[in-house]
């Protein structure tokens, strides 16, 4: 049958509503309501979507500065962090730093560094990985003889964000324990920094379940590269205006400059007021004040 337009001129429309008016009604409130359900099923996976991104958030570790001389604010509060006894900043009470150095691999400004913390009697964590516990055992040995912490920064240096089993996330830390217990003869202290500073909700979680303490930084510079050393001048610019108190200061042993500054760094440090103290004393003291609450 071959339709053509003319014959809808001679549908009575009226009469067909007329006589079907109540299956019209019924039609158009189940469109209204699927219509509606629609709406709701697509807010809710957008909520969905919403609050499993900030449940499973993976981020890099980045910091927000004010005014010199004042704390940063981190892309996490000291807050959320502590639920995973995570931290990035100490108390802005007192003139306090706390100095921790990222050890990747040996080239000669570990031993300049350790030599300056000695003159200046400053107790600092290493966070090391498996290359430089190879490689560089006698200065390990060194670091703990003269009363430094040594925390765990992985095995083989991975971006920890892409790692979510315990299997996997565990092997990179147990490697690093037990190469230092061989080493050393002793525990490796439970302290862990993320690689890169890239880090999921789940890695903080399965450190905490593994019974490390994640530490942050508020003040770092671009000291690692090694083809762009700043120079001593950059150095302080940096290091010395953004200084604060309870400062988590991040600095790279790799860094031909912090080998040749450090001496002269904590002597500048030393003369605006600032002591120094060891993360342990940082984790008691925000212990303290979580449990007073």
């Amino acid at each position: 049958m071959k339709f053509r337009f003319e014959d809808l001129k001679k549908v009575d429309y009226k009469g067909y509503i007329k006589n079907n008016y109540k299956k019209i009604i019924a039609w158009m409130v189940f469109f209204a309501f699927c219509y509606g359900l629609g709406n709701v099923t697509a807010r809710g996976v957008a909520h969905y979507q919403e609050t499993f991104a900030v449940k499973e958030k993976v981020d890099n570790w980045g910091l927000g500065f004010g005014q010199e001389g004042t704390q940063p604010k981190g892309n996490v509060s000291m807050e959320q962090l502590k639920e995973y006894d995570a931290y990035y900043i100490g108390a802005n009470t007192d003139k306090v730093i706390y100095l921790t150095f990222d050890c990747g691999y040996e080239n000669g400004n570990t031993g300049k560094i350790l030599d300056a913390l000695k003159k200046h009697n400053v107790s600092a964590t290493f966070f090391v990985v498996g290359h430089f516990l190879e490689t560089s055992p006698d200065q390990v040995k060194r670091m703990v003889a003269e009363g430094h912490a040594v925390g765990n920064h992985t095995y083989h240096h991975y971006d920890m964000s892409k790692i979510s089993s315990l299997d996997s996330f565990q092997k990179e830390v147990d490697d690093v324990e037990k190469l230092f217990e061989q080493i050393t003869g002793q525990k490796l202290m439970k302290y862990y920094r993320p690689p890169q500073g890239k880090y999921s909700t789940e890695n903080l979680k399965l450190a905490k379940e593994l019974g490390y303490k994640t530490f942050f930084w508020s003040l770092a510079y671009v000291d690692w590269d090694q083809n762009k050393q700043p120079t001593k001048d950059q150095a302080f610019s940096k290091l010395l205006k953004r200084i604060h108190n309870g400062a988590i200061v991040l600095l790279h042993n790799t860094s031909n400059t912090n080998g040749e500054i450090l001496d002269e760094l904590l002597t500048k440090w030393e003369e605006m007021g600032y002591v120094f103290k060891p993360l342990s004393e940082l984790t008691d003291t925000m212990s303290e004040t979580t449990g007073s609450k």
